[in-house]
């Protein structure tokens, strides 16, 4: 038989090309109580690494960049000589998972992560994975057990009328609690220019953005995203929007501020929830700081060269490391800059075929639309989301903010 021991012990692969995911990832694994945990942001060592190390299982992503997880799970097959591949595919495509499936993976994690979700489906196919072997080396009896248990992972999404009636009214009261959040009218700051979007999914996956005037004449402003839906995701949202206005209501400054809502996250939230957050703060001149909290890119289009620079992440994630700190970049915006910060909703749209709307197309619409300004930007970005997705409704927020330096 096969042991918890045996399970939180087995050998696990984290692949994916975004070091913060790969952080992400193993901090929820090691929180789970799994101790041999491996990774790599090069899908083209996958391979060779499990040939060398027989692993247990692999977290595989899918969207990579160079050579995808489907590319990676076909050299996988040359290994495995049974056929049997020890994959856990991640994608935010409801498309990919059937393809996932039919190319040999024996599950999927939805993005962005469930931290329950992410337990149970990692346990079940390790104790699948492991009885697997087990079955190999002694006997077939075993067969039985493990077409049971892999028909039956999925019971737990079952649910009765009266849980679905109570989860709609939940949900009505999310989205409510959620768009209370936003800014009913944006604010006006001496020498910018602000434009902000949010379209919410369905199932509210608490997304909000926020700006804020300070009595040394510098504006701060923030987009986050908080981790799961419903709820639990519009509660945690109301907390951290509030702890950032009293901390900046106090004189904070940015470090100081995501500091102490980090360690307020790690002592009020539930373990399994988090925040992405990019934050910064502007003078009218256009000098400032920035953070970056686990957050993908933000792009700063410049107008005396045309180039678009990368504002990328270089710290954890709010809410799940005891351990992280935050220190500003500083950055400055020109005449005619212009800053576009976003939600992972917006590169993770997707057409009717299935296909993300991607960061490469969103660099294209900047270059494109930012020399003739913000507004036509966003009506830029606007047009080509409708056109992109076709009316498709979308699993995850999508939201974005444009600011730009007009004097």
């Amino acid at each position: 038989m096969v042991s918890p021991a045996d399970i939180l012990n087995a050998r696990i692969l984290v692949v994916d090309d975004r070091e913060a995911n790969v952080r992400l990832l193993e901090g929820m694994l090691r929180i789970a109580g799994y101790t041999s945990i491996e990774s790599t942001t090069d899908p083209t060592q996958v391979c060779e690494l499990h040939r060398k190390r027989r692993y247990a299982l692999i977290l595989l992503d899918l969207q990579m960049p160079g050579m995808d997880g489907f590319q990676v799970m076909e050299g996988l097959k040359e290994i495995e000589e049974d056929g049997y591949l020890p994959v856990l595919v991640i994608t935010a495509q409801p498309a990919h998972k059937l393809r996932a499936l039919e190319a040999g993976a024996k599950d999927f994690v939805s993005k962005p992560f469930d931290l329950a979700e992410l337990r149970a489906r990692v346990h079940n196919i390790l104790e699948v994975r492991l009885l697997h072997l087990e079955t190999k080396k002694y006997s077939k009896v075993l067969e039985e057990t493990v077409r049971e248990l892999e028909a039956s992972r999925e019971v737990i999404r079952l649910k009765n009328l009266e849980e679905w009636e109570k989860a709609e009214q939940e949900l009505a009261l999310a989205q409510e609690t959620q768009k209370s959040l936003l800014p009913r009218r944006l604010p006006e700051f001496e020498n910018f220019r602000i434009h902000a979007f949010n379209s919410p999914t369905r199932y509210v996956g608490g997304d909000f953005y926020d700006f804020r005037h300070l009595s040394s004449g510098e504006w701060v402003g923030v987009l986050a995203d908080v981790s799961g839906k419903g709820m639990p995701a519009a509660l945690l949202s109301s907390m951290v929007l509030g702890a950032l206005s009293m901390e900046f209501d106090s004189r904070a400054q940015p470090q100081e501020v995501l500091n102490r809502v980090n360690q307020l996250l790690l002592e009020r939230s539930l373990p399994f929830q988090f925040v992405t957050l990019f934050l910064f703060l502007l003078s009218p001149h256009g000098e400032g700081q920035f953070i970056s909290a686990g957050h993908n890119p933000a792009y700063l289009f410049r107008s005396a060269t045309g180039r678009i620079e990368e504002l990328v992440s270089d710290a954890y994630v709010l809410g799940m490391f005891d351990f992280a700190t935050y220190q500003s970049r500083t950055f400055s915006l020109d005449k005619g800059d212009i800053l576009m910060v976003y939600s992972d909703g917006l590169t993770d749209a997707q057409d009717q075929q299935g296909e993300m709307f991607g960061e490469e197309r969103l660099l294209q619409i900047i270059q494109q639309g930012a020399p003739l300004g913000s507004f036509a930007l966003e009506r830029k970005i606007l047009r080509a989301i409708d056109e992109f997705t076709q009316g498709l409704p979308q699993t995850d927020d999508i939201t974005f903010i444009v600011i730009e330096k007009c004097q």
